[in-house]
This record gives C-alpha cells, structure tokens and sequence, in this order.
C-alpha cells in the first residue's frame, strides 16, 4: 500500500470478523478491532451467557484475537440506537401484521452509519466487515455490492440498503474465500476462534420464540387472539395472536381441515389470519417501498420505466429473473417470470444485476397478477 489507511473492523468475536482483521493486517493496513455493545440493558442478562454477537463472550474471544494479531481493541455502546432503530421497529413491523428482517435494519443503521460516524471520529479512513460479500465501484463510479466467491454463504441480500456514502468507506475482504477456507486461515493464524459455531438466530431473541419477546417487550400492545378465516372470511377457528403467525407457515396453525393448509394473508385491521392452500401461497407480483439504488442509479429509472432483474425476496430465497417497474419516488413493482412462494410484507425484495446489487426495497403486499 503506497499510503497506510487505518481501517476499524466491526468484531463480534466469531471466526469471519477475526479473520477479515487479520488479512487487512497482513496487508499493511492500520487496523483496530471494535466490538459492537447493542443489547446488554434494561436487565436483559440472559444473551450474555450465550454465544451471541453481542454477548459478554463475544468480547472476550474479540480481545483475544485482537491481542493476537497486535491490534488495539474497542468496546463501543450503540444500545440506544439499536434500541430505536432495530428493536422498536421489529416490534411496531410484527404488531402491524408484517414479518421484519431486524438484520437489514441493524447493518443499515448500526453496523454501518453508528460504527462508520465513530470509527471517522476516531480518524479512521475504512471501516470493515466478515461479511461474504464484496465493495465493488462500477465504471461509472458508483458503488455496489457484489457477491461472494461462495453462493452458500453469500450474505448480500442483508447489505442492499448500504448507502454510496458507506460503501466508499467499506472493505469486506472475507467474500473473496469460502467458509472452509477462512476457517483454515484462522488456524494458520493462530486464531482461537477458528472452530467457532456460526450464530443462526436473531441476536436479541437467543431462545428464537419471536411472540414471547414480543409479549414482554411491546408494553401491552400485542393484539389478542382472533380468527383464523379463509380469503372470502368464512371462520375456521381461533388463532393465538396475529404475532404467531407469518406468510406461508404450515405448522403450529392447530386448526384439524385434514389436510395441509397455510398463512396466505395477515389482516391486523381485523385481527384475522387467512388461511388458504398450497396454490394460494404463491405469487407473481410483489410492490415494494423503501428503495434504495446501488449499481442501478435512482435517476436511471423513471417512473413507469422497467429493467429485468433477478429478485430474491428473502435471505435463502435462490431467486427469480423479474420485470421490475418503477411505480412512484418511492415505490416499484415486480412481475415474476415465474410464480414464487411466500411473498412477505415486512421482508426485502433485493433485485440483481448479474452478481452484483442493482436495487431493493421493503415488501408491501405480494399478488396472483
């Protein structure tokens, strides 16, 4: 490197951020490890027993990696933005019927913009990831997001909502390698936490029981049990709360129809759950809001214009190839080629251009034509 950047890396202390410290070392850059404190308040102790990101462990194995390599650690709170920004919205998003992705929200809005303000106030010039995932600038100077060299870990569906702003400060250098590579990085290196179990479940809910966090975080507005109906509302029993339930779920329903049947539709106007069968689950046309342009420049496509993409409408979605149309500033259709199932209110629809992001937005209703 012909000039030495210094670089804050986001460590949770699992195997991915550790590594992506130790390879921007390697590389001549100035690098500090910073682990992020989000939920240890309010007298919430459990997650610090656990392995989770946040976690009291995770500190730990963060600042024995750094001690490793020869890198300054830093414990840095972002509990109150996290708090406003991720939780409040999981809570108001599952009250109103819709099913969030709290993981968008947080890496938007605390991995990304928290981190990147303090890391810049502490005179970094990059903040960096273990994301599988890729920065990639475009001929046209723009900024996207590419995906990794591995389509199993592939994590960039969770990153579409990255500014150009926060991309020209990023660096992901782990989606260059695959997982087992990585993990032997790790060993090579020296690193504790090279066999380390990836973290599956959502950080602040480690037992993974969504409707119980939401009883007893959401301050009483959790709606009451209700009725489960078909599409034209005809009852077919009781359901335990709109919160229990999201699009295209089979099991925990209870209801006895002798045969399989499914979540096609949340109405929190009514307190009512639509149950319909397998056919009735998929869609091929999904409107979505929220939007934001990565490789695709938001002046490049009118109102009323389209593009065809390949969309994902969630994170292990394999994708499908889309006209996508812009219906307003703020608003896009897509129409699938190919039906697809369990379109969700409240989960992103992320649309492709090759390998990399073109654009993606927040689901609002997913139908038939």
């Amino acid at each position: 490197m012909s000039e030495r950047k210094k670089v804050a890396v986001a460590m949770s202390g699992g195997v991915d951020s550790s590594v992506a410290a130790y390879l921007l070392h390697r590389q001549g850059y100035e690098v500090i490890g910073v682990t992020m404190q989000i939920w240890l308040d309010d007298g919430l102790y459990e997650l610090a027993r656990t392995d989770g990101c946040c976690s009291l462990s995770a500190v730990d194995d963060a600042e024995r990696v750094c001690r490793i390599i020869g890198i300054p650690h830093h414990v840095v709170s972002f509990k109150d933005i996290f708090r406003e920004k991720v939780v409040s919205n999981f809570i108001n998003e599952y009250i109103n019927g819709r099913t969030p992705n709290p993981c968008i929200v947080c890496n938007r809005y605390v991995k990304w913009e928290s981190l990147l303000d303090w890391a810049l106030e502490q005179g970094a010039d990059l903040i960096a990831t273990g994301h599988y995932a890729r920065v990639k600038r475009l001929p046209d100077k723009r900024y996207t997001i590419e995906r990794s060299v591995t389509q199993a870990k592939d994590q960039t569906y969770a990153l579409y909502n990255l500014t150009q702003e926060q991309l020209a400060h990023t660096l992901m250098p782990v989606g260059d390698y695959d997982k087992g590579r990585i993990r032997d990085i790790a060993k090579e290196a020296g690193l504790p936490v090279s066999g380390k179990p990836d973290s599956e479940e959502i950080c602040f809910i480690p037992d993974n029981d969504y409707a119980g966090f939401l009883d007893r975080e959401a301050g009483g507005r959790v709606p009451p049990a209700g009725n489960f109906v078909t599409e034209s509302g005809e009852i077919l029993g009781r359901h335990k709360g709109i919160t229990h339930y999201t699009i295209g779920q089979r099991r925990g329903l209870g209801l006895a129809m002798g045969h399989h049947v499914f979540v096609t539709e949340i109405r929190p106007d009514t307190n009512e759950v639509v149950i319909g069968e397998d056919g009735d689950v998929y869609s091929s046309v999904l409107s979505c809001h929220g939007l934001n342009f990565m490789s695709l420049p938001e002046e490049g496509l009118g109102i009323g214009e389209s593009v065809r993409l390949f969309g994902k409408i969630r994170y292990r979605h394999p994708g499908e190839w889309c006209r996508v149309r812009r219906t307003g500033e703020d608003s896009l259709e897509a129409v699938f080629e190919k039906p697809v199932r369990a379109v969700t209110p409240g989960q992103a629809a992320v649309f492709y251009d090759g390998d990399h992001i073109a654009c993606g937005g927040t689901i609002d209703q997913g139908k038939k034509e």
